[in-house]
């Protein structure tokens, strides 16, 4: 997901394109505005964190952009091109080693694990919504 600061910086393109020249395909895309609801649930696992407050605010502060993508060993793959989630130790040439400065505003969200990409797409997704398209240039990465 591409946060707040990603829109109002005009970033969505350099970030989508970083995704799309690994060779990940996108089957979901869309620009959403994320209720208090629907930010409680996605950031359910820090509600007990004194940082919890701050993550709601930023996420609900503005458009996101929501994004699906697959590929092998993508959440990975994913979570090597996103960098380290304190942009001081995020290394230049990571989307946050690039474009944040500041971890409340770390410009992206990357699933961590299967269970949690499963459940963080049923938030922003129908089934409907995401399309499982042939990729052939897949053999090419």
């Amino acid at each position: 997901m591409l946060k707040p600061g990603v829109l109002n910086r005009r970033l969505v393109g350099e970030v989508v394109s970083r995704l799309e020249k690994k060779g990940l395909k996108l089957v979901g895309l869309k620009m959403i505005n994320i209720s208090q609801d629907l930010a409680a649930m996605h950031y359910l696992e820090h509600k007990e964190k004194s940082f919890y407050d701050e993550l709601v605010n930023y996420i609900t502060s503005g458009p996101v952009v929501a994004m699906c993508w697959q590929g092998d060993d993508c959440i990975s793959i994913v979570r090597k091109l996103v960098g380290s989630t304190r942009p001081s130790e995020a290394i230049p040439g990571t989307i946050r080693g690039d474009f944040c400065l500041h971890t409340q505003h770390n410009i992206i969200h990357a699933s961590d694990s299967d269970e949690s990409a499963e459940r963080e797409i049923n938030l922003f997704f129908k089934e409907d919504e995401l399309i499982d398209w042939e990729d052939s240039s897949s053999t090419w990465y």
